[in-house]
């Protein structure tokens, strides 16, 4: 396929992903500063912040800086809004490829967003949950009308990447915050993992026990480990050579890195130097995502002499 379409259907993956997650971290970290009489909201703001990559805005470190900026900025594509629109520009260039029900629910929800940020006055949970809703049609949609072909695989390789690295940021930022203990079971509840966690050990959760489960749990989607597993299989089907010796690929080299060194990993360990971990997943995400562009979307000599000798 043409890597112009397979690059905008990876962003489209990608950019979805990132706008439901900054969802669920912004929705926790809210209820966490609001709820929590122990925590320093300019602190918290601050390591959340930190957290995600952003410089904080004109109103400084508080709840409503960190909102804005992680969540209503059009400029910047970290945020949630932002992330909606380019996720939007990106799949208008990839129409084709496509189903006209994805395109229609991306559009559509492009078109609300105005209305529905003007509600976060009113209380930014309910717009949280508009944009966890809307990228999880938007998912649905992907798995029951994309065939499964390249296409897909640079959706789903784009939603898996940035799952890891945005688990990794929740992680992160629940861990980090200074001053009083994250509720845990508001955590879980924030990647819909409450119900799995209890099925799963059947007790209260603890720091150690969600940590376990939202890196190392094989079943749940939404875990780092699950994710790297997706992406690095939609790595091997989009390039299924199998080299000699070794491993040439760059992306599927570093995902498979990070997954081992999780997935044999010593819990007790894990837990106590959590945030070296952490970083080390975003760092391999970052990593990926580079060798991936630089694999299939990077244009040939022969693309861009044609396109120079175009050029008026």
């Amino acid at each position: 396929m043409l890597s112009r379409l397979a690059e905008s259907l990876y962003w489209v993956g990608r950019y979805v992903e990132r706008a439901e997650d900054t969802a669920r971290i912004l929705d926790v970290h809210v209820l966490h500063v609001l709820v929590d009489p122990a925590v320093d909201e300019a602190s918290a703001c601050g390591v959340l912040l930190d957290a995600m990559g952003a410089a904080p805005g004109p109103a400084g470190h508080d709840v409503a800086g960190v909102v804005h900026v992680l969540g209503l900025d059009p400029a910047n594509q970290c945020s949630i809004v932002g992330s909606l629109i380019a996720a939007r520009e990106n799949a208008r260039g990839s129409r084709e490829i496509l189903s006209s029900e994805m395109w229609e629910c991306l559009n559509g929800t492009y078109h609300a967003l105005a209305g529905r940020a003007r509600d976060v006055e009113q209380g930014p949970h309910r717009f949280f949950s508009w944009v966890k809703e809307r990228a999880a049609i938007v998912s649905g949609l992907a798995d029951s009308t994309m065939t499964r072909d390249d296409a897909w695989r640079f959706l789903v390789l784009g939603r898996s990447l940035e799952r890891v690295d945005m688990t990794a940021r929740l992680l992160w930022a629940c861990f980090g915050t200074p001053l009083g203990s994250p509720d845990w079971v508001t955590t879980l509840r924030s990647c819909s993992a409450q119900e799995a966690f209890l099925r799963t050990y059947r007790r209260a959760p603890s720091a150690a026990l969600v940590a376990e489960f939202l890196l190392l749990d094989r079943l749940f989607p939404r875990s780092a480990l699950s994710a790297l597993t997706q992406a690095e299989h939609c790595l091997a089907e989009l390039d299924p050579r199998a080299d000699r010796a070794g491993l040439q690929d760059e992306a599927r080299r570093l995902l498979g890195r990070a997954r081992n060194e999780l997935e044999f990993a010593e819990v007790g360990d894990l837990v106590d130097d959590l945030l070296s971990h952490l970083a080390g997943l975003q760092s391999a995400c970052a990593g990926a995502g580079a060798a991936v562009a630089a694999r299939f979307f990077s244009r040939t000599p022969l693309e861009l002499n044609l396109e120079a000798a175009m050029r008026p």
